[in-house]
């Protein structure tokens, strides 16, 4: 009797776990398959989003990868900035200071002293920076070549070759004194046809007006360096093209790649060993000859200058228009008045 109430109560126990466990097992297993439906239906979803590919044009393969660079405007202008009542301050927060071309001249000389750089005679650079922007809106001046001759000569580590024709002996004789490394006339021309003489290898030839018929057999020699007009290379006096060629300072002003309204040309004007004004008058006939190709609109054409030293990293500003003025002279004013006027009236 009581082997059979235990029996049929173990029984009912064991039922009773069997019961509570399966009901255990569903409450426990349905997150992880609801989980398992989840990520299947996301899974679909993604398969049915379209994927939109940007089509990128050509790269060169130096170009690949790099981050694109951050373009700084050229242009410096200090003038919002506070003026420094110290003697040192921080160039980052206050204006620069702006120095005579003397005084900028006097610094150079101090900082290349024996006692520190030991550089008496090193070159005096002007770099000068320039707004290209042309006369009509969204056009630049493009870069250009010039030769200047600055008033008092200093020595410099270059030479140049001068092939000068003209008939007259007077005239010869005055060229090769002048400074021109040859000098003549119808002979020059002959020496020339033979292959004595090749214009190759001189770095200007220029010619008085009164030969040029005489060059004509000899243009095809000559190619480029046929004298003309327009390159300063014809002129009646021949003595000062020679003097002009011979001492002047060839320089290119460079438009910038990335910003097309800055241009800069740095110019040796002098060495500090000579006498301050002397450079000084140099630097005035710099800015005077860069001034003069300023196109016919507003605003400022020659926006900064400094003035350098090497080995010195010093850069000293001086104001330019102490030597060339800040706007266009009313006489150029009035002169592309007319020339509108002339337009207008043409159309």
């Amino acid at each position: 009797m009581a082997g059979t109430l235990f029996r049929s109560l173990l029984n009912t126990t064991l039922s009773a776990y069997k019961t509570n466990s399966s009901n255990l097992r569903d409450i426990h297993t349905s997150t992880v398959f609801y989980a398992a439906r989840k990520g299947t239906r996301a899974k679909a979803r993604a398969k049915k989003v379209k994927v939109e590919i940007t089509k990128v044009g050509f790269v060169p393969r130096n170009q690949r990868n790099k981050a694109a660079k951050i373009h700084i405007p050229k242009h410096f202008d200090d003038s919002m900035k506070l003026i420094s009542k110290d003697d040192v301050f921080p160039m980052k927060y206050y204006q620069w200071v702006v120095y005579s071309a003397e005084d900028a001249v006097k610094a150079h000389q101090e900082t290349h002293h024996p006692t520190m750089y030991n550089e008496p005679n090193a070159f005096v650079f002007a770099r000068v920076e320039i707004n290209m922007e042309a006369a009509k809106q969204n056009r630049y001046v493009d870069s250009f070549m010039r030769l200047a001759l600055l008033p008092h000569r200093f020595p410099r580590d270059e030479e140049r070759t001068i092939l000068a024709f003209c008939k007259t002996p007077e005239l010869v004789k005055q060229a090769a004194e002048a400074g021109a490394t040859t000098a003549g006339g119808t002979d020059l021309i002959k020496k020339i046809q033979e292959g004595a003489i090749k214009v190759g290898e001189y770095d200007y030839v220029i010619a008085h007006p009164n030969i040029l018929t005489d060059l004509v057999p000899i243009r095809g020699l000559m190619k480029r360096k046929f004298p003309n007009v327009r390159s300063g290379t014809l002129d009646p006096d021949l003595l000062a093209m020679v003097e002009k060629f011979a001492a002047g300072v060839q320089y290119k002003v460079a438009r910038d790649e990335n910003q097309q309204n800055f241009g800069s040309v740095e110019v040796p004007i002098g060495r500090l060993n000579m006498d301050v004004k002397h450079v000084a008058e140099n630097i005035a006939a710099l800015l005077k000859d860069i001034q003069s190709v300023r196109p016919k609109r507003d605003g400022l054409f020659i926006t900064r200058c400094l003035i350098t030293s090497p080995p010195s990293t010093e850069r000293l500003k001086i104001d330019p228009f102490v030597y060339v003025d800040r706007t266009l002279t009313q006489e150029v004013q009035d002169d592309s008045d007319d020339e509108d006027e002339a337009v207008a009236a043409a159309q």
